[in-house]
């Protein structure tokens, strides 16, 4: 109901801020990472969420439309609540959480306080497959250092060539010679593709 806010900054915790718009002040529950990515400036936009219960009607901010994503991806979780998935993004950069589930990494959402082995293996299960096909992520993406191969990877994708079949490729033609150039990187793979 309720998407986003524009308005005055009117008192900032690291749990909480109020936002004026129009007279109206609204309290907005946030993450430590919305937190540290608000300013001090007077006027402010952010992303909101507003959760409907029987007793209540709560409003989540968010500095970013990325952490809003991921926040109603993990409370579509059974047995994960609203606090539970701020705690997680306070914990955890939605980055660090989207990474962890399309790795199956266990032990860094279990990490987060009040998360523990069933939850986190259950928000893993749940929201694996959202979370590839949403940010195309392949399943075995590994980190790598080769700057080459990055730029290269991003150029296909801008070609309209999907991560995960790009990287197979680039990796096959890396294979072959690591020392060729982003140009020779991209021309290969575009051969193979």
């Amino acid at each position: 109901m309720i998407t986003h806010l524009k308005g005055k900054l009117v008192e900032k915790n690291p749990t909480y801020v109020i936002v004026e718009c129009n007279g109206v002040g609204y309290f907005l529950n946030i993450s430590l990472h919305t937190f540290s990515m608000l300013t001090d400036e007077e006027n402010i936009f952010i992303y909101t969420d507003l959760l409907v219960k029987e007793d209540s009607h709560t409003l989540f901010g968010f500095a970013e439309r990325a952490e809003r994503e991921v926040f109603r991806l993990l409370i579509s979780v059974s047995g994960v609540g609203a606090s539970t998935a701020r705690t997680m993004l306070s914990s955890l950069s939605p980055a660090d959480v989207r990474d962890a589930i399309a790795n199956g990494d266990v032990p860094t959402i279990q990490s987060v306080k009040g998360i523990g082995a069933k939850t986190a293996q259950r928000v893993i299960l749940d929201l694996k497959d959202k979370i590839l096909k949403v940010y195309d992520i392949g399943e075995v993406s590994q980190q790598s250092n080769n700057t080459n191969k990055e730029e290269a990877l991003s150029a296909l994708e801008v070609l309209g060539f999907t991560r995960k079949q790009s990287e197979k490729v680039v990796d096959k033609v890396l294979s072959q010679d690591t020392s060729l150039s982003v140009e020779n990187i991209i021309k290969q793979a575009l051969k193979n593709l």
